[in-house]
């Protein structure tokens, strides 16, 4: 492949324009007095509970809108034997975003918290907090090295330079602006890199659909022609499959800290609500282009291309569909402008993990675990060594680890089945404790990993109904690789089961406490009968409020018990709490 001296000098000009846009938004924060006084951990956390509808709404859209989103929705589409039926992500995020904003935006803003896992703390602990920080973490680090990788490989097609070089330049402009500019940073360039993404994509639609190669893609949708049509289709052996992957797509995505940071950042608990209809709207009309390009590819001859004889399906080189239709059936000075746009997507959802990550590990971990007491600048320099830590950790992992994409199936699958269900249980049933807690985690984890992960070549100890054995062959190789594949909604029944299991331990555990069956001295866990340990944190520890609440405060938690367990289950309250409450009323007993 020839080198593209215009496609350099395009990519070059799409980072120096994102690098000015960060370092002008980082610019912007400070002169307006978002540096000064004795939060700028938080304003670089959550942008000082100020950001408005319009950058709100294309930072949380672009949050889902990444590399993988618009690569992978193509991929399916183009797929023989999948299709639009199986291109799910667009559906399944876009209600991932309208669930978490009818029944999760509202409690996690009104409450004031400023990651996703305080309210684990606040309820089970410091320590149970740094057990859930582990699958977010992997969930965080997982994605920012798939996407990284897939921006390198995505390079190599369109222009031919060093897949090395190109992960390591974007890796470092992404970190380089997140770190002097926090949310701020990541939100201004989101609304740029969103454009991009529209913009590359659709410029290159007309071109790729008038190529003489390309067939009437209304005609391919349902005849046969050059593959199976690319609607696809769902067999009936396999709807509890597509199901269980829809769930996952759909609940999966909530528990998530890039989408509560960008909740927790909105001015109130309806204008949290309000960015997540937004992104919802957002995720289903960007993915309408990558739509289009995967039917282009479904329908195209590509022996009269540039490519070759043996269409891509066969070059085992599916999921890089899109940069192969915008090398070869696109102009060259078109297919930059969707060079960019893979580009944009790609650092608009790894400096937004790379963010969360370091945020989760330098709140939840090093202050509110090791150092309460810690300063406000001391967190911030925390901060900023943890986002160039996590981000050359993925980017590490993108130049090195082939399994890259497995690791991050396996790890959303994790965020699933052991982060929603707590999620659940700490905001909506009342009484549920630690003990409830680690039985969930054990219990998802137990079921999640003995089905198996084909992608890691990790074998199933738990066959559940429906298995069969699969074949996959490497067209390239001639190789056949065998798998298991779990028919059974296996992943959405671990999700039900450590729900199940957190809640029947904590009341179980409650009652055999309270009774006085088991002695107090047992709790070792100070779940029940010995919450004035610091190990259980109330609302002021948690919770900055500018006018008489420090982050470093540690206020006591009062015992109360006798309470019926009846009159505990249904946390009612946080359905209805959209205002500031006192300290006493917010903070959740587990009785």
């Amino acid at each position: 492949m020839a080198f593209h001296a215009e496609g350099l000098v395009a990519i070059v000009i799409f980072y120096l324009m994102i690098l000015f846009v960060g370092i002008w938004a980082a610019w912007k924060n400070k002169s307006s007095g978002g540096a000064e006084g004795g939060d700028r951990s938080e304003r670089i956390m959550v942008g000082g509970r100020d950001i408005g509808l319009f950058v709100g709404g294309f930072t949380m859209t672009a949050t889902w809108v990444g590399g993988g989103y618009i690569n992978g929705t193509a991929e399916y589409v183009y797929l023989p034997g999948f299709g639009l039926a199986w291109a799910q992500a667009p559906f399944g995020y876009a209600l991932s975003l309208v669930v978490g904003g009818l029944f999760f935006a509202k409690p996690m803003r009104s409450r004031g918290y400023v990651t996703m896992l305080d309210p684990f703390q606040q309820i089970y602990g410091k320590r149970m907090g740094g057990l859930l920080f582990i699958p977010a973490l992997m969930g965080e680090i997982f994605w920012s090295a798939a996407i990284l990788s897939a921006l390198g490989a995505t390079l190599s097609v369109i222009v031919d330079i060093d897949i090395n070089m190109a992960v390591v330049i974007s890796a470092l402009i992404a970190i380089f602006y997140t770190l002097v500019g926090g949310l701020y940073s990541v939100a201004y360039t989101d609304v740029v890199q969103l454009f991009c993404i529209f913009i590359g994509l659709w410029i290159s639609v007309p071109f790729a659909l008038s190529h003489p190669a390309v067939s009437d893609i209304t005609v391919t949708a349902k005849e046969v022609i050059y593959q199976s049509p690319w609607l696809g289709n769902i067999d009936p052996k396999d709807k509890w499959l597509w199901a269980d992957n829809f769930c996952l797509l759909m609940l999966g995505g909530i528990p998530w800290q890039v989408y509560f940071q960008r909740v927790l950042s909105a001015s109130s608990a309806t204008y949290a609500q309000v960015l997540s209809f937004i992104a919802a709207f957002g995720c289903l009309v960007m993915a309408v282009p990558s739509v289009l390009i995967g039917a282009i590819g479904a329908s195209t001859d590509w022996n009269q291309t540039s490519y070759g004889a043996l269409p891509p399906k066969d070059m085992d080189q599916s999921d890089m569909i899109l940069p192969i239709v915008l090398q070869h059936l696109c102009p060259s000075y078109i297919s930059f402008f969707g060079l960019g746009a893979v580009s944009a997507a790609v650092m608009s959802s790894a400096d937004s993990s790379i963010l969360s990550a370091s945020s989760m590990f330098a709140r939840n971990i090093y202050q509110l675990a090791f150092r309460q007491s810690a300063s406000d600048n001391e967190i911030v320099w925390v901060m900023r060594c943890t986002i160039f830590v996590f981000g050359a950790l993925a980017t590490a992992m993108a130049l090195l680890t082939g399994s890259v994409y497995g690791l991050w199936y396996l790890s959303s699958d994790l965020v699933y089945i052991i982060i929603f269900p707590q999620l659940l249980s700490v905001l909506f049933v009342k009484g549920t404790n630690t003990y409830g807690s680690v039985a969930g985690y054990v219990f998802g984890l137990l079921l999640r990993i003995g089905g198996g992960e084909p992608y890691l070549k990790l074998p199933p100890f738990i066959y559940y109904p429906g298995w069969v054995t699969q074949e996959k062959i490497h067209h390239i190789t001639g190789d056949v690789e065998y798998f298991v594949q779990q028919r059974f909604p296996f992943k959405t029944m671990s999700m039900l089961a450590s729900f199940l299991a957190n809640v029947a331990f904590s009341y179980m555990t409650k009652y055999l406490f309270e009774s006085g069956m088991w002695s107090h001295k047992y709790d070792f866990l100070d779940a029940v009968v010995s919450k004035h340990s610091d190990e259980i944190m109330d609302k002021d520890t948690l919770v900055s409020n500018h006018d008489n609440i420090i982050l470093s405060e540690i206020t006591p938690v009062r015992q109360s018990l006798g309470a019926s367990l009846a009159g505990t289950f249904i946390n009612s309250e946080i359905l209805s709490d959209d205002g500031a409450s006192s300290p006493e009323d917010l903070v959740i007993k587990n009785d």
